[in-house]
């Protein structure tokens, strides 16, 4: 019993292991994504920064293309996981926009370039940036379906509702080199895009 003990206990280190390394390289290619571009950053590149092998890339993650949907639904979990909370207190619109905005501002450098590059990303890669797109708008028109009922906002399709913000955002993210050259276009212009949006539905 007691050697049976001991080799769950080394076993259960070992797993625990090699979840924090599987989670170091996740961060690692996040960083480098945002930084690099998806497409520009290679393999190689995230195990040198992570201080791996290039091997242990692969003994993680069956392909590159299995690497970049890690970091992914990482994000994408992250960013649902502030609108799941805030889904179940009944939230206002005005706070699904905020919850968002904050998700969005925490992964911004990343979230900029998935946006600018999706387009050109794996098939699987880009329907799980759909997933996330999903899942926000899930919430947000969950919102404001009450608040056209209680007359707080004008009535109007629930699809345009969606995309006229996600669009609305993606313009600036997509080129935060003319707004934000310096910094970060959310915290700079986030509150005004919320303000201006909700002002588009004010009945």
């Amino acid at each position: 019993m007691e050697i049976k003990g001991s080799g769950e206990k080394v076993k259960s280190q070992r797993q625990q292991q090699k979840e924090r390394t599987r989670q170091r390289l996740i961060d690692t290619a996040l960083s480098l994504y945002a930084r690099e571009g998806l497409l520009a950053t290679r393999t190689a590149d995230v195990a040198r920064e992570a201080g791996v092998s290039h091997g242990t890339i692969f003994a993680h993650f069956a392909t590159q293309e299995a690497l970049l949907n890690a970091v992914i639904e990482t994000f994408g979990t992250q960013t649902a996981g502030r609108l799941h909370e805030l889904a179940s207190q009944g939230s206002s619109l005005r706070e699904v926009l905020q919850a968002h905005l904050a998700g969005l501002r925490e992964g911004e450098s990343f979230y900029s370039r998935l946006v600018r590059e999706s387009r050109m990303l794996p098939n699987e890669s880009r329907q799980m940036l759909v997933a996330i797109q999903s899942v926000v708008s899930h919430h947000l028109c969950a919102a404001a379906e009450r608040e056209m009922k209680e007359g707080m906002i004008r009535p109007q399709p629930l699809h345009l509702l969606f995309n006229t913000w996600i669009g609305l955002l993606h313009y600036y993210l997509a080129n935060d080199d003319l707004f934000a050259p310096e910094g970060s276009v959310l915290e700079r212009y986030g509150e005004e895009l919320l303000e201006h949006y909700l002002s588009l539905l004010a009945p």
